[in-house]
């Protein structure tokens, strides 16, 4: 049961493939330090004909998906840059949408670009979809069966999978240029050799 499994979870990490025609979902979850699959899926959208009920319907099952997972921080793919400008803005539109749901339940949101994503899952920025799918069911052990035919859905996962990478990197500190930029920075690391009596 997956919402057994959420209460098991030291973290939980919603991943976010937004679309205008199918938006894909995927959760993680991480105990101790190794991630595993919850669930994923997709949001069918071609059934509404107007464009504002798609990003009413991806609002919902947004707001759906964080108040059954309770995700604690979500991933989302951001939009790449095409040709067709109408596409673009449809694309960013169901982008805002699906983060504007996590911020009203004040859930933390990061963006990747596709090729962060796939080079943390493949370690090729050029990799193409289905490698992604493989490579997630391989890492996390996903039977085939368990696999959906829709890639948006392991784009989702995918993008959750990069988080808990990126996440998990130490936080990198400023290196000083010169040792003058170090002593302005950090006075009480450097000592002056006198002491005083």
């Amino acid at each position: 049961m997956a919402d057994a499994k959420v209460k098991e979870a030291d973290r939980v990490i919603l991943g976010i493939d937004p679309g205008t025609n199918v938006m894909g979902y995927g959760i993680l979850g991480v105990f101790g330090r190794k991630p595993a699959l919850i669930a994923m899926g997709v949001i069918e959208l071609k059934k509404f004909e107007d464009h504002y009920m798609r990003l009413h319907r991806i609002y919902e099952r947004v707001t759906m998906l964080v108040e059954q997972y309770l995700p604690d921080e979500m991933a989302i793919e951001a939009p790449f840059f095409g040709k067709n400008v109408q596409s673009m803005l449809k694309l960013g539109r169901a982008q805002g949408v699906a983060i504007a749901a996590a911020i009203a339940r004040q859930v933390p949101i990061t963006e990747y670009e596709p090729r962060k994503i796939k080079m943390a899952i493949t370690g090729n920025g050029g990799a193409s979809k289905e490698q992604v799918r493989e490579m997630l069911r391989r890492m996390l052990d996903i039977p085939e069966a368990s696999m959906l035919p829709h890639l948006d859905a392991t784009d989702a996962l995918g993008a959750a999978l990069c988080h808990f990478y990126e996440s998990a990197k130490p936080l990198k500190t400023k290196s000083s240029a010169s040792w003058k930029d170090f002593i302005a920075h950090n006075p009480e690391k450097v000592s002056t050799g006198i002491r005083r009596k």
